[in-house]
């Protein structure tokens, strides 16, 4: 039976607060809600002393919670005492099940930043009954995987309604620009699913079905567009090449509308891809983005060479962006929809800050104030998205406190 949270003793603990991501989340929620105000939370980890570093430098001081992830009871502890936990530690894949299990069954709310979907459909399929009876609101990938892709989606269908008065047939999301840096963690993650794919070559299926994270007895549709070579006929009117993050949202984004009951009908085409540019600079341009994309995943594919760039190339976990390429960085995100009979709409969501980092940081924190205020009668327990979760609510919380933009161009 589910039940309140609210006799709970935290209301947030950031888990994972010494990753690279977590202190800079726990930067934001020092800044945004204070550590003796009306939000009740901490931070928590393996390491005493580095959770300890983590309080000074963050001016995050707040009770610190020594636990490891791979600690069932540690785990069961922790979310026994808050009403929502957020998760930082990556790979998702390696450190994050014990986690997600204890959520579910103590009816705890949960958030993290995974882009893993190989991991998010084991969690989905192995504690999705669990979250449902006990009331437990899971909400995966709340971080530029996928928010901005999942809410913008929402955002362009909510615009063609109002002004068509029906639903967009398929929605192209192209990337017009972006700056920002990479961290080790993101690199791990993405190393393990290759990891896993290498040991369990029936996964590729499963990773390459865009249908993959919606609920089981939906996992089939017509077949969706995948931008994987330069491709000039294009909604955008430019050249576009492959996106690197498209194989996870479009997933959350076909879990979004089959939550909602695929109210934008069985057909619904969602795709994305970067914006190159027009002419022969911008077919170059595609040409040498998607080369080296290629390149990079195909040496990544073959074990030895994975774990050379693991080793000696790719920076290492709890390393990232400096603090100044965090907050030059941006994202300008333009989504082209039609509807069936060719009306056309155009938006655009934007970022303020480095898009993994800076502003993933400031959408995980307001997803989880946002699960926190979301009453429990108008969201019930079980795996959701941020669209499913929340649709324009954390928009709203998204343009006030975090930076981001949701509009309309004509």
């Amino acid at each position: 039976m589910a039940t309140s949270n609210s006799d709970r003793r935290l209301d947030v603990v950031v888990f994972g607060a010494t990753s690279f991501a977590g202190q800079i989340l726990c930067a934001y929620l020092t800044k945004r809600h204070g550590t003796d105000g009306s939000l009740r939370w901490a931070i928590a980890g393996r390491n005493a002393a580095k959770l300890a570093s983590v309080a000074v430098g963050t001016g995050a001081d707040v009770e610190q919670i020594i636990a490891d992830a791979s600690d069932p009871g540690a785990m069961a502890t922790m979310a026994a005492d808050t009403s929502v936990v957020i998760s930082t530690v990556g790979p998702y894949a390696l450190y994050g099940t014990e986690l997600v299990k204890a959520c579910a069954a103590a009816g705890t709310d949960y958030c993290d930043l995974t882009g893993e979907p190989q991991w998010m459909q084991r969690m989905i399929d192995t504690h999705g009954d669990s979250a449902e009876s006990s009331g437990a609101r899971i909400v995966h990938a709340c971080g530029f995987d996928s928010i901005p892709s999942d809410l913008g989606v929402w955002h362009t269908q909510q615009q063609a309604i109002a002004r068509f008065g029906t639903h967009c047939s398929k929605i192209a999301m192209r990337v017009k620009s972006i700056k920002g840096g990479a961290s080790g963690g993101t690199i791990a993650s993405a190393m393990n699913v290759m990891d896993e794919v290498s040991k369990n070559p029936a996964l590729r299926k499963a990773l390459a079905n865009p249908y993959s994270l919606a609920p089981a007895d939906m996992r089939t549709g017509p077949e969706q567009p995948n931008v994987m070579i330069p491709t000039k006929k294009d909604a955008s009117g430019e050249w576009v090449a492959p996106f690197v993050m498209a194989s996870v949202n479009t997933r959350v984004v076909q879990r979004s509308h089959a939550l909602l009951g695929r109210p934008w009908g069985d057909d619904f085409l969602y795709d994305e891809a970067m914006m190159m540019g027009d002419g022969p600079a911008g077919a170059a341009k595609a040409a040498v983005v998607t080369g080296g994309l290629g390149s990079l995943i195909a040496a990544a594919s073959f074990g030895p060479i994975r774990k050379l760039l693991t080793n000696y190339v790719v920076p290492k976990p709890g390393n990232g962006p400096s603090e100044e390429k965090q907050k030059t960085g941006f994202y300008d995100l333009r989504f082209f929809g039609e509807t069936a009979d060719g009306k056309k709409v155009v938006t655009m969501v934007t970022g303020d800050a480095d898009p993994g980092y800076g502003s993933t940081a400031k959408m995980l924190g307001e997803a989880a104030v946002a699960l926190l205020e979301r009453d429990r009668s108008a969201l019930p327990g079980g795996f959701h998205t941020p669209t499913s979760a929340f649709r324009d609510d954390l928009i709203d919380r998204l343009v006030e406190h975090a930076g981001l933009t949701f509009s309309v161009l004509d």
